[in-house]
């Protein structure tokens, strides 16, 4: 029994109460002490948990800690393996860091051999230098029917007047034609025919190009420059078979 007193101390407030509380409280506490003996007493048992983890396997290129019992003090060594000495490669701007696919050879480290590669055996290069084609200020098909009338009437006449430009421009054409007719097999022939817009210009020139071209191995035309054109002043050529 617990006697509880009024905070003004007189003697009316003195009544006999049970505290229920503090005797649960003292139970409970019995009750912890008593689990934390027995827990203590016993010993844990690791080897159902261990074997229900994964092995977890160490790497070669970790850190390894060792202790050395020696006689005189315990030390703590710390080691680290030595990295294997191995050779740089080039540096490569497209190179992958662990290549998957290698075609060519295991050392390479390169996006090489993912692409196709096709050789034709030609060469590309950016600049043209010393191929420059005469454009004469006309579209491809243009300029070809332009130098193919030009070669039919110099082949006809022998003899035309026209602009300095598309003289040096046919003259290459011209002597491709003799060239053509010096050989006089049946190939050439028709290649003359599929250039020439008149056949019996062909038939002539496969016929009287021996004795007159049969010494002269290229050179079959000669350029006369003359007076430029009226009107637009533009420089104009006599051209001529030799």
């Amino acid at each position: 029994m617990v006697v509880a007193m009024c905070v003004n101390g007189c003697d009316r407030c003195h009544r006999p109460v049970k505290n229920t509380k503090l005797s649960e409280s003292r139970a409970r506490i019995s009750t912890l002490m008593a689990c934390a003996s027995t827990s203590a007493s016993a010993t844990w048992n690791m080897t159902p948990l261990r074997s229900a983890l994964p092995s977890i396997h160490a790497p070669s290129s970790a850190t390894s800690v060792r202790f050395s019992t020696g006689t005189s003090s315990s030390r703590l060594k710390l080691s680290r393996p030595k990295p294997s000495s191995k050779i740089l490669h080039s540096f490569v701007g497209l190179a992958p860091i662990h290549p998957l696919l290698s075609l060519a050879s295991p050392d390479s480290t390169s996006f090489e051999h993912c692409f196709t590669v096709i050789d034709n055996g030609g060469r590309f290069f950016a600049m043209r230098h010393g191929r420059r084609v005469p454009k004469l200020n006309r579209p491809p098909d243009q300029r070809r029917a332009l130098l193919r009338a030009l070669t039919t009437q110099l082949l006809k006449h022998g003899r035309i007047k026209t602009t300095r430009s598309r003289a040096r421009a046919m003259r290459k054409y011209v002597d491709k034609m003799v060239t053509l007719a010096k050989d006089g097999s049946l190939h050439k022939r028709r290649q003359a025919l599929g250039f020439i817009y008149e056949k019996e210009i062909v038939h002539a020139l496969f016929a009287e190009v021996e004795e007159r071209y049969g010494d002269r191995n290229g050179g079959y035309t000669r350029i006369i420059r003359t007076l430029p054109r009226r009107g637009d002043n533009a420089p104009m050529a006599y051209i001529e078979l030799v």
